[in-house]
């Protein structure tokens, strides 16, 4: 069984909801990025998505954007990010590690040689934001033979059609966008939400993920009453850049907001 599966079912049995905090790898530099992965465990994490730095995150907002210059400026490459997992994994075992980012740096490395090294460093699952379920053919079946999930995102005007299209092609969970626009923009409307994910579940059985508007233990709280998963992006990324400007800051600590979304996640 998949990290991934197994964690769902294992969270599914004691009726808790996923937290799934995201950071862009080699922010601000690789080494720190493995510490974070080990403190967002301690904080709660159940799932972590690692961004793979891109010269043109194109989904990505502001905070988000200075985290891949960040990383590209210590010029962090996939082989490095490949790297940090596979050190994360001398200790961690058990959580699931999702790529997220662009086709270009995969399609470079080759798509077999890819899913080969990212099978042999530990990773579960991978999520390209800009390719699109008719052209993932060839790359989805180079990570299913080395058992990595294909992860696809689903947007608010997504009709329900191409939904079911896009969840006959993914496997591990669904990554469900929770407002129009780019990571850490607008205001999440729950409700909308919700009504979405309930279209989505008539094609699937995967677990749904929501993320993109995720800032605070409120709409944490909130997205976990019907999600399957709970991820948290720039609100996380602008937390650790303000604090890795401070000289005692320790990139080893469970950042305190993880910890208190994982506490309002757990009262549903």
């Amino acid at each position: 069984m998949s990290r991934i599966k197994a964690c769902f079912e294992a969270l599914q049995q004691k009726a808790r909801k996923a937290l799934i905090p995201y950071i862009v790898a080699g922010d601000p530099d690789i080494e720190s990025t493995l510490a974070q992965m080990h403190g967002m465990v301690d904080a709660g994490a159940d799932i972590i998505e690692l961004g793979v730095p891109f010269s043109d995150p194109m989904a990505e907002g502001p905070v988000i954007q200075l985290a891949h210059e960040r990383a590209l400026e210590h010029n962090t490459s996939l082989r490095d990010v490949l790297a940090c997992v596979k050190k994360f994994r001398l200790t961690n075992n058990q959580t699931p590690v999702i790529l997220m980012g662009y086709l270009n740096p995969v399609e470079r490395f080759g798509y077999q040689a890819f899913a080969l090294l990212a099978s042999e460093s530990g990773v579960d699952g991978l999520l390209t934001v800009d390719l699109p379920p008719e052209e993932a053919f060839e790359l989805n079946e180079a990570l299913a033979a080395q058992s990595i999930d294909s992860i696809f995102l689903i947007a608010p005007t997504t009709d329900e059609q191409r939904v079911a299209k896009i969840c006959a092609g993914a496997t591990g969970y669904l990554y469900y966008v929770s407002l129009k626009g780019v990571t850490g923009a607008n205001k999440l409307n729950v409700e909308e939400v919700e009504q979405k994910l309930r279209m989505i579940r008539a094609h699937t059985k995967l677990p749904i993920s929501v993320g993109f508007g995720i800032k605070d233990p409120e709409s944490a709280k909130a997205v976990a009453q019907f999600a399957d998963g709970v991820v948290v992006g720039s609100a996380l990324v602008d937390y650790y850049a303000k604090r890795k400007a401070q000289p005692q800051w320790d990139a080893n600590a469970a950042p305190e907001l993880l910890i208190a979304l994982r506490s309002a996640m757990d009262e549903v």
